[in-house]
């Protein structure tokens, strides 16, 4: 039972490190959503949380940031805002549970039941951190599919589609998911360990009780 805790919310802390490693490179990402014509084949288009970008065939890109908040499309403003809070709820519930672990040493009363409080905490800003992620991605792909995969749409109608942000996304909200469900499952496994403590023979209350580590 020890050693599988142990386990668990290692494995967690090293999920969660991954998962706000591909958070981040999503929110920093151009490449959301990607566009090639057939008009001009040389040239393929980027759109990203923070700036477009024109790739030619050649290899070279020119990127640009957007000029305006003001004048950013809704669901832009909205991505930006989800991706980083879940930067930031990601990166805090990586950090927490580290003090928490069994490899960090502490063995009286208190400090076991603060190691537990940090790695519920830091499980549940993990949990946190994959829904603000996976809310975003999964919006921009919504939308992407309503407007520019209509069938009544003509075949030679430029549409947007999926780029590699989209799937970088996905996969750092299930592992916040993942992260979470083990730092928790760690905690709702633990159970603190009884151990006989003997009392000097000179107190009248000879015999034995029990601490809790």
């Amino acid at each position: 039972m020890e050693l599988s805790v142990g386990a668990a919310e290692l494995l967690g802390v090293l999920v969660s490190a991954g998962a706000w490693l591909c958070a981040l490179a999503t929110t920093l990402m151009s490449t959301w959503l990607t566009l090639s014509t057939e008009l001009l084949p040389s040239e393929s288009y980027q759109l990203g949380l923070w700036e477009t970008c024109v790739v030619q065939e050649l290899g070279s890109m020119e990127c640009r940031p957007y000029s305006s908040l003001l004048g950013l499309p809704p669901d832009i403003m909205l991505a930006r805002i989800l991706m980083c809070c879940a930067v930031a709820a990601g990166l805090l519930g990586l950090l927490l549970p580290i003090p928490g672990l069994r490899l960090v040493n502490g063995c009286r009363p208190r400090r076991a039941r603060d190691k537990r409080a940090l790695k519920a905490a830091g499980g549940a800003l993990s949990l946190a951190a994959g829904v603000l992620a996976l809310v975003p991605v999964s919006y921009i792909a919504h939308m992407t599919v309503v407007r520019f995969f209509d069938e009544s749409l003509p075949e030679m109608v430029p549409r947007w589609e999926f780029g590699g942000a989209l799937f970088c996304g996905w996969a750092a909200g299930v592992l916040h998911l993942l992260a979470g469900a083990l730092l928790l499952t760690s905690c709702a496994r633990h159970r603190d360990r009884q151990v006989p403590v003997r009392v000097p023979l000179g107190r009248l209350d000879i015999g034995t009780r029990t601490e809790y580590v």
